[in-house]
């Protein structure tokens, strides 16, 4: 019955309506990468980035879905709100305000997606001057500069028009998350790191036609990247379950509970910020040695390229590091023990409460180990063939493990709505006008 539903899915008029707006939305972003930002000389910008590759730059441009390396109006893409977000998240622990605003519901949801707002724009205007003002020192490989007349009335420009941008991408992943299908926020970084794939794909061609790369390369390329997303698939659908029983309880003349549940725990429970984190802090030197000529900092960058042991270790301990980090902020078990007791709820052969919320913390932490050796495994292996095999960057592991997350949490929710339609189906005429009759 589902894969008929799937066959017929564009026939159901709120289905199809949410799935339109959703592509118009993302088509109006795509646009509007192309729209270049006043005051910068695009050829130059473009032979600089043709130079910058395993910066922070190309990865900022690969999220932005190509938007930087054009400085167009969506150069810093959604990653300022990303980020506001994730401070936000991080200041919840040591902010008694924020942490109340979490346990008040829908309107604390509100009011915290309100200050988010607030902090995007604020870290956009002050990236977009940190931009503008790194534009203005900067040439080309060839010593044209990027901002062909500098001063405060282009920085003034930038800041307006890449914080102006950002917004507009805010609104836009709002509009899709309420009207739409799927996340809106993490459909934009989908669409811009889909959109660099066929250039990718090009790229690969390129290759093989001037013989960088052999056939035998390229299909034992394909075949571990086919296997590294069926991984990724089977990893992001695992889960622990816990079991958990409810005591009966009588309330009046009639008795709840007497069921039985579980709680899930995903085994990537911090998703894709480790790798985004990790891949920005490892990269920073690098970047820097960009602005800096000093045989020091070339070093230091030396040390931290793809390739270099001190890469990879590096590399691995901030995932693991930030695998459990992000795991302890976003999922509390001394909250989740609290709300078990107060609903009755307890774990066969684990006292309610204290030793509950104990029990909860040692398999959290004992499959974290598991997902941050995946996280990590899924990461790295891609590198590890971009610098063996010359693989375009669109194919590392922080790409894939978004794409793959992002296609899996957009077909969850078309699921939802096409078993929605059945049980609507299944209610029959009788039953619509038992439902009229009634209202």
């Amino acid at each position: 019955m589902i894969q008929n539903s799937y066959q017929n899915m564009l026939k159901l008029p709120e289905l199809k309506r949410k799935i339109l707006i959703t592509l118009a939305l993302l088509f109006v972003y795509r646009v509007g990468v192309h729209v270049p930002t006043p005051g910068i000389d695009g050829a130059a910008l473009e032979s600089f980035f043709a130079s910058a590759s395993g910066t922070l730059f190309s990865m900022f441009n690969m999220f932005s879905g190509g938007a930087l390396e054009r400085l167009s109006i969506f150069a810093l893409g959604i990653m300022p709100y990303i980020s506001a977000s994730i401070i936000l998240e991080l200041m919840t622990v040591v902010i008694p305000y924020l942490e109340q605003l979490k346990k008040e519901g829908d309107a604390g949801r509100k009011k915290k997606t309100q200050l988010t707002r607030y902090g995007t724009v604020v870290l956009s205007a002050i990236q977009g001057f940190g931009i503008a003002v790194g534009l203005e020192s900067m040439t080309s490989p060839a010593g044209i500069p990027i901002v062909p007349y500098p001063g405060w009335g282009f920085r003034l420009m930038a800041i307006i028009t890449l914080t102006a941008g950002t917004a507009f991408i805010m609104w836009l992943g709002e509009q899709i998350t309420e009207r739409g299908i799927g996340n809106g926020i993490s459909l934009i970084i989908f669409a811009g790191i889909v959109a660099n794939m066929p250039s990718a794909a090009i790229q690969m061609g390129r290759l093989l036609s001037t013989g960088e790369m052999g056939l035998f390369s390229i299909i034992i390329l394909i075949v571990l990247m086919v296997a590294v997303i069926g991984a990724i698939i089977f990893m992001e659908l695992a889960q622990r379950r816990i079991p958990v029983h409810y005591a009966k309880r009588v309330v009046g003349r009639k008795m709840y509970g007497g069921q039985t549940s579980h709680l899930p725990l995903k085994i990537n429970t911090s998703g894709v910020i480790p790798p985004i984190f990790a891949s920005s802090i490892i990269m920073f030197p690098t970047t820097l040695a960009q602005f800096i000529n000093l045989p020091v900092m070339q070093t230091v960058a030396g040390m931290f390229s793809p390739g270099t042991i001190w890469y990879y270790l590096l590399y691995v301990g901030f995932i693991v590091f930030f695998c459990f980090f992000y795991t302890a902020v976003q999922f509390n078990p001394d909250d989740v023990a609290e709300n078990m007791k107060k609903n009755g709820g307890y774990i066969p052969g684990i006292r309610p409460g204290k030793r509950t919320s104990e029990y909860i913390d040692k398999v959290l932490t004992r499959i974290t180990v598991g997902g941050a050796a995946y996280v990590s495994v899924v990461c790295v292996l891609p590198t590890v063939l971009m610098d063996k095999f010359n693989v375009p960057f669109y194919f590392g592991g922080t790409a894939l493990l978004i794409v793959v997350g992002v296609a899996i949490d957009t077909i969850s929710q078309i699921e939802s709505h096409l078993i929605t339609s059945n049980y609507d189906g299944f209610l029959g005429r009788s039953g619509s006008k038992r439902i009229k009759s009634r209202s």
